[in-house]
């Protein structure tokens, strides 16, 4: 039996999660090929969509058919399928196949020779990275950082980060944002509501941040006030003392409803909450879904493609709220068509005002 004759045999047999609405639910896969049991498992659970890891990419051709097949499990082509593709050392994307990226601090170090030079060529970057993407039928890039790292911070941010001024994070993040919608492409802001202060790698152990709520105001939150107006952003592992003590912004209701969703920052935009299987998060991931459903998080995401762990997780996902789905509605509104686009102009154009980082 095929996968695709799996996924719709297996459709055929259960519900999805709604009639109208997915599961509030992204789900990585473990290897290139999608596999019968995978395929099975997604066209029963329904969820929103998947998400892609270097286990997953290794030549164009093998990342688009399993893009195809991932869709077609689900039974939705329009089911968006995210990746990592920042540039620099996150990059699931990589040489010999695909090009490589700067990363975001490389525009941080244009700024400041030129400001107008670094908000240019972060726009390009975002619309060659789209252009990369699309070719592949990714639709979601999980960037750009709008973190703001500060001395003694965890190098886990460093130079993911555009810089340590939160207005010109802002506005370089825009222009990469911008030019990956131009391109077809949404992009995911994160960490919100701020990774830049974290002493600890939240994939490995859970930060906890000390700094005051005024410092948090002016430095951390400021760039994703600024963006607030964006479609997608993925929510951070990271305890802020001063808002809520005991538990990370992705678990904490506290956190959600004063700050991200709050006048703090304000952002209406779909939220995905970082990756269940991350170590800073307590719990087996039945109790890791549950707590950042629970916190107000629209969608969960679980990426390290193990059937039995997703399983789990689907178990105690819901479907998609009505709010979360009008947010998602909104999103897709907001990707639109790529607009046409002489890519090789726009490489050489990126290369020429990096050179300035030199001159």
């Amino acid at each position: 039996m095929s996968v695709r004759d799996s996924a719709a045999r297996a459709s055929a047999a259960k519900p999805t999660a709604s009639a109208n609405r997915p599961r509030a639910v992204v789900f990585g896969c473990a290897g290139t090929m999608l596999g019968a049991d995978e395929a099975a498992f997604f066209a029963a659970s329904d969820p929103l969509g998947f998400i892609l890891f270097r286990r997953n990419c290794d030549t164009p051709d093998q990342v688009a058919t399993l893009v195809r097949d991932l869709r077609a499990s689900v039974g939705r082509p329009d089911a968006p399928v995210l990746i990592d593709q920042e540039g620099g050392r996150v990059a699931r994307l990589r040489p010999p196949h695909w090009p490589a990226h700067p990363p975001m601090g490389v525009f941080g170090a244009l700024a400041q020779r030129d400001r107008a030079a670094a908000r240019e060529a972060a726009w390009i970057n975002g619309r060659l990275l789209a252009h990369m993407l699309t070719e592949v039928g990714v639709t979601v890039d999980c960037a750009p950082v709008c973190d703001v790292p500060v001395d003694g911070a965890h190098d886990i941010i460093g130079d993911r980060a555009f810089g340590r001024d939160p207005e010109l994070v802002a506005d370089l993040a825009r222009a990469t944002a911008e030019g990956l919608m131009a391109g077809g492409v949404l992009p995911v802001i994160k960490h919100i509501p701020g990774h830049g202060r974290a002493l600890a790698d939240s994939h490995a152990e859970l930060p906890v941040v000390d700094a005051p709520r005024e410092a948090l105001e002016a430095t951390d939150f400021a760039p994703f006030r600024a963006l607030a107006d964006l479609p997608l952003a993925m929510v951070a592992h990271v305890v802020l003392k001063a808002i809520d003590p005991t538990a990370p912004a992705s678990t904490s209701a506290i956190v959600m409803r004063e700050v991200v969703r709050g006048p703090a920052i304000g952002f209406d935009g779909l939220l995905f909450a970082d990756d269940l299987s991350m170590n800073a998060l307590a719990g087996d991931v039945r109790t890791r879904a549950k707590a950042v459903v629970a916190a107000g998080n629209d969608i969960v995401l679980h990426c390290n493609g193990v059937l039995d762990e997703m399983r789990a997780v689907a178990e105690v996902v819901p479907p998609m709220s009505y709010a979360a789905a009008q947010r998602w509605a909104r999103a897709q509104a907001m990707r639109g068509t790529p607009k046409p686009a002489d890519i090789g102009a726009l490489k050489e154009r990126m290369d020429d005002l990096l050179r300035l980082i030199k001159a």
